[in-house]
């Protein structure tokens, strides 16, 4: 698994890390059942906190995207194929999206190209067996 982080960005490394871990699971190079690397050796990777990287799998957790046990260590649990998100996942989602749109039309996007970048971004993560619209 490759992972980037910009340890200039505003972005908080921890958030990045799941960042992109979100996307590979997404974009179908991270599936269920995939592992990931050990806390341990990600830290060593990126040279930054363990407790950093520990953080970044605490918010996968929580969310279900991975799971994690002694002996296999942390696996990924969810992706686009394995049904439909909880309504707790869209209870939690929900205020997040909203604000995120809220910064696009609060910076002058019109709805019409909030959508269409929006279309763009989905079509990355676009599963080639879907046939929908």
């Amino acid at each position: 698994m490759q992972i980037e982080v910009d340890p200039l960005s505003a972005v908080p490394i921890y958030q990045q890390i799941r960042d992109r871990i979100i996307e590979a699971v997404a974009s179908g190079r991270l599936a269920p059942g995939d592992q990931l690397s050990s806390v341990r050796a990600l830290a060593v990777a990126f040279g930054i906190n363990v407790a950093t990287v520990a953080k970044a799998y605490d918010a996968l957790r929580q969310e279900g995207v991975i799971r994690t046990n002694q002996k296999s260590g942390s696996v990924v649990a969810r992706g686009p194929g394995s049904g439909p998100a909880s309504a707790a996942f869209i209870d939690q989602w929900m205020p997040r999206l909203t604000t995120l749109l809220a910064e696009a039309v609060a910076q002058g996007l019109p709805p019409g190209a909030i959508i269409a970048r929006t279309r763009t971004v989905l079509d990355q993560f676009a599963d080639p067996k879907d046939s929908r619209p």
